[in-house]
């Protein structure tokens, strides 16, 4: 495994594996390596010839008063992972190589518009469009055939997906199922911040979206009905926790919707301090059935 942190020597080392013919896998990430992270890079290996893996904590996606400073990094162990998983090329770039004329001097931004506008968007303004745009940089710099993510991060998957194809970037987008711990709380850097009584309660976020699962499967289609259910448990088990929203939106517009009548995703967040955990179901229509991811 090498250690690139300039755009310059990277693309140089893409271009001549793809003259080679070689395939171009991409899992962008921000670092503090998972089991999750490692779902994404395990896919891609398998499916790519060359491997790139990106580290980049992006200064632009954090709003005043959120976590940059603090949030968890332990390079050494991602290094030791990388290399464990077979990754070929660690990307890691600094600020002054990703926006170099610094990130307040960044005037062309990729907006997701109206995919922003809801779930997590709505509660963090701005997030999505330096997202969308960090994302953008990788794939201009690395050209892959392939970029992974994963589904924990529903709405920027979604997003990702929608900017591939309005744009036209050759780049074959695959989204990787939440991988999750023995109580189902969804594997996350964050989840570090966790003391063990919140650790504890934490797992009520998927046992809500459980039940959801299990009231969709016995017909239920009402939104509010099922985002009743769901408020409920989590205030039930999770008395530490403050939720900030329980939301259903069509899959493809990410809009609130009323009634599950197609493709939908129910998301909910919610705090344990200053602490932000997100999780999701997915909802498939398949002619008269329904699916889950």
């Amino acid at each position: 495994m090498d250690e690139i942190k300039t755009t310059r020597e990277l693309r140089q080392r893409v271009r001549v594996e793809r003259c080679r013919g070689s395939s171009i896998g991409l899992v962008p990430t921000m670092g503090y390596l998972h089991e999750g992270h490692l779902a994404l890079v395990r896919k891609a290996r398998f499916e790519n010839d060359l491997l790139v893996l990106s580290i980049f904590v992006n200064p632009t996606q954090f709003a005043p008063g959120e976590d940059l400073d603090r949030y968890p990094r332990d390079l050494e162990r991602d290094r030791s992972l990388a290399k464990q998983t077979a990754v070929d090329l660690l990307f890691l770039p600094d600020a002054e190589e990703m926006y170099p004329r610094g990130a307040d001097a960044q005037t062309v931004w990729v907006d997701p518009g109206m995919l922003a506008l809801h779930l997590d968007g709505a509660s963090r303004p701005g997030h999505f469009k330096a997202v969308s745009t960090i994302v953008a940089k990788l794939f201009n710099i690395v050209e892959p055939d392939r970029a992974y993510f994963g589904q924990k991060d529903a709405q920027q998957a979604a997003i990702v997906e929608r900017m591939v194809a309005d744009l036209a970037f050759p780049i074959q987008i695959s989204v990787v199922p939440t991988v999750r711990e023995e109580d189902g709380l969804a594997l996350s850097s964050r989840n570090v911040y966790l003391n063990e009584q919140e650790r504890k309660q934490a797992g009520a976020l998927h046992r809500a979206l459980l039940l959801a699962k299990q009231q969709i499967a016995s017909g239920e289609r009402d939104a509010s009905k099922l985002q009743f259910a769901v408020h409920e448990l989590v205030r039930r088990e999770a008395p530490l926790a403050r939720l900030e929203f329980v939301e259903i939106v069509d899959l493809r517009t990410l809009r609130p919707t009323s009634r599950i009548d197609g493709d939908a995703l129910l998301a909910l967040a919610l705090y344990f301090g200053d602490t932000r955990l997100i999780d999701n179901l997915i909802i498939h229509r398949a002619g008269d059935q329904l699916a889950f991811s």
